[in-house]
């Protein structure tokens, strides 16, 4: 059996994007569709779980993996997403979900041989706790805090506070938040005290990111890295694409340090193209070198 590094489970999504000039995109998006790909070219091994009503299989397609490598966990309905964003850097931004997909269920999960298995959430709801007590008996798991704080209320997206964070963050070896979500779960707006806070919960290695460095913190050792992107026009999936990448660099061998800096490398790039991440990892060496030389 093919052992993977990671198994990155989540819904994808049909999106609308509108910018701040009015001109709309259509797309496959979600966290699980921009993971994936920076996790593989980080060099791990990938497994994608995708959550999606069979109809919409071409989303599948579009990972572009091999057939045994990827696996349709289907859903009544596909989530659908509308971002309308108010400003050139898609920092300010309305956000609304017309149609979520069916929660992940722990008999869905393929039985495959895999050592992480990464929830790349979009709303609560998309992972059952006892999804996360499964998966913590079968190996790693890593979560986006994004999956159990935004709430899809009617079509409008409210974020709240995890009322089950104490019983599950101690599930987590890898959490990763944006600077806002850890505000909402801590109460505290510096991030390196929010990110200690979640570790005293029980979260093992923490990453917060924000759109001017990325910072994790392990306990023992926090580092930040700056976020370098010369034009943000490819912003959406920015923290999707950071974690993967950072759990794959992990997952490989890498101290916290070297995926830090490979990860927020990764994403710069990555944010200066619209769209998923395409590129090797060779490629964001090369941006290290360039732009991350002592």
């Amino acid at each position: 059996m093919k052992a993977y590094d990671l198994m990155i489970v989540g819904p994808a999504t049909r999106d609308v994007n509108i910018d701040y000039t009015g001109i709309e995109d259509r797309s496959a998006g979600g966290a699980v569709t921009f993971c994936t790909p920076a996790a593989a070219a980080a060099g791990a091994k990938v497994f994608a779980a995708v959550k999606i009503a069979p109809e919409d299989r071409d989303i599948i397609d579009g990972f572009h993996m091999a057939p045994e490598d990827i696996a349709l966990l289907p859903s009544e309905k596909t989530t659908l997403m509308k971002n309308v964003y108010f400003t050139p850097d898609r920092e300010r931004r309305d956000a609304s979900c017309p149609a979520q997909s069916d929660p992940v269920r722990p008999e869905e999960i393929p039985d495959v041989d895999c050592r992480l298995y990464h929830l790349a959430g979009l709303l609560y709801g998309d992972f059952p706790n006892e999804l996360i007590e499964f998966l913590h008996n079968k190996g790693m798991v890593a979560a986006d805090a994004q999956g159990f704080l935004r709430h899809n209320e009617n079509g409008k997206l409210c974020f709240h506070d995890w009322k089950d964070k104490l019983n599950y963050l101690p599930y987590m070896d890898f959490l990763k938040t944006d600077a806002a979500e850890a505000e909402i779960l801590t109460g505290l707006t510096d991030r390196e005290a929010a990110a200690k806070q979640l570790y005293a919960w029980g979260a093992k290695e923490i990453l917060i990111s924000h759109n001017t460095e990325m910072l994790a913190y392990d306990g023992t050792d926090l580092f930040t890295c700056p976020v370098k992107a010369r034009n943000l026009s490819g912003r959406t999936g920015r923290g999707d694409t950071t974690f993967a990448a950072y759990l794959a660099m992990r997952m490989t061998g890498a101290d916290m340090k070297a995926a830090l800096l490979y990860a927020t490398a990764c994403v710069s790039l990555k944010m200066e193209t619209p769209g998923v991440f395409r590129g090797t990892r060779a490629d964001v060496e090369d941006y290290i070198r360039q732009f991350y030389a002592c």
